[in-house]
């Protein structure tokens, strides 16, 4: 089955008109997104959208043939004149299935949100399944799916559809997820990719032609991550963003409670609401037999309360005790953690602070915590295929 994306943009198209945003300044050429269009081996059109027929020239194609066109999104979209020739745009009610001459089968999937989902299976027996902008499947948890071999979504508008998939089975370790309907939320300058290759998913230009059931471009999700940056520098957000598209993740709390601190309260709470609905948390800081037990993945955050229970647990405060074991015991146990990262079978990402950059401490204790941090980071960075640096909210890769 061979699909040709018309479109990949949002349905206002990238660059938005009059939007004068860095993301649209910088939508030029292959980053430049039509409102997303997708022809099926030519005979089936989802979405039709305006110069559609224009757009299907420029890759090489023609809406001629052209059988079928469905729509998928919450509305029938802007006005638009449908091609001559082009049959009459239509909707499949939700649970049902259309038989197309060519060999064919549409089946519409119900949403959580207004909308059309479309399972399509070609005439080879590929499977592709496409969502429209801000929908996400509806009733998926009562039974498996066998996997797709292609997903198209809103990947970065509804990355929880892509967690729901996968808790079912419809997307496996070689489904090929596109991002479709992209809009001009994310940053330029190569942000996209990355953000779209840690959910496992990757972005085409518009035209693009794509086999159905070709796995080679599968991206590979980076097992271990360490993410470092400052107070309040985004470095949370990204680490939450970075497993948002899979279920079940396990987030681990080292900071533990504080009685009557009003104010650490709502940082806990405030982390706890943006979440997804379907993690779970522990608050731990033995995080060696989690990194060694078979699971969901893990979200570490973060590496720096660790150090500190660590640190409160060898008297490394006091300088008598540093010495006279202390520092040994310390080490110990970053040596014991990092072996757990480097041996674990676990997606796994962790936070830390970066602070050797800011003022000197001006205590004997503070320097001792700073350096120590900084070791850490290292070596637990050591163990991660992928380490990212955020500075002012901006992600910087330093490996992967």
């Amino acid at each position: 089955m061979e699909l040709t994306l018309l479109g990949t943009g949002a349905p206002a198209g990238l660059p938005r008109p009059d939007c004068p945003c860095a993301a649209c300044a910088t939508a030029l050429g292959d980053a430049a997104r039509g409102a997303t269009a997708l022809l099926v081996d030519g005979t089936l059109l989802l979405d039709l959208t305006p110069g559609a027929a224009l757009a299907a020239a420029r890759a090489g194609h023609s809406l001629t043939g052209v059988r079928q066109v469905l729509l998928s999104h919450p509305h029938d979209g802007p006005a638009v004149e449908v091609p001559a020739g082009l049959p009459q745009p239509g909707r499949v009610p939700d649970g049902r299935e259309l038989a197309l001459l060519t060999g064919h089968r549409v089946r519409a999937l119900a949403l959580d949100a207004p909308g059309t989902g479309y399972a399509v299976s070609g005439p080879g027996g590929q499977r592709l399944l496409y969502l429209p902008p801000g929908g996400a499947p509806a009733g998926l948890e009562e039974r498996s799916v066998e996997p797709y071999d292609m997903v198209l979504a809103d990947v970065l508008g509804r990355p929880d559809a892509l967690a729901r998939l996968r808790r079912v089975g419809a997307v496996g370790p070689t489904t090929d997820v596109v991002a479709v309907h992209i809009d001009h939320d994310v940053p330029p300058d190569g942000e996209l990719p990355r953000r779209l290759a840690a959910a496992g998913a990757r972005a085409v230009p518009d035209g693009t032609t794509l086999a159905v059931g070709a796995y080679e471009d599968v991206p590979d999700v980076p097992r271990r991550t360490l993410v470092v940056g400052g107070a309040r520098s985004g470095k949370s957000v990204e680490a939450e963003r970075r497993l948002e598209a899979f279920p079940d993740v396990l987030y681990v709390a080292t900071g533990g409670t504080r009685t009557g601190d009003g104010e650490w309260a709502a940082r806990v709470t405030s982390h706890r609401e943006r979440r997804p609905g379907s993690w779970h948390t522990v608050e731990t800081c033995d995080l060696v037999p989690l990194l060694k037990d078979d699971g969901a993945p893990l979200l570490v955050d973060c590496l720096s309360l660790w150090l500190t229970d660590a640190m409160d647990s060898v008297g490394a405060w006091d300088d008598a005790e540093w010495a006279g074991g202390g520092e040994r015991a310390l080490r110990a146990r970053v040596t014991e953690l990092t072996d757990a990262v480097r041996h674990t079978r676990r997606t796994m990402v962790a936070v830390s602070n970066e602070v050797g950059s800011g003022i000197v401490p001006a205590t004997a204790s503070g320097r001792r915590y700073r350096d120590e941090l900084g070791r850490l980071n290292a070596a637990f960075a050591a163990e991660c295929e992928h380490v990212l640096l955020v500075v002012a909210g901006q992600s910087l890769s330093l490996r992967g």
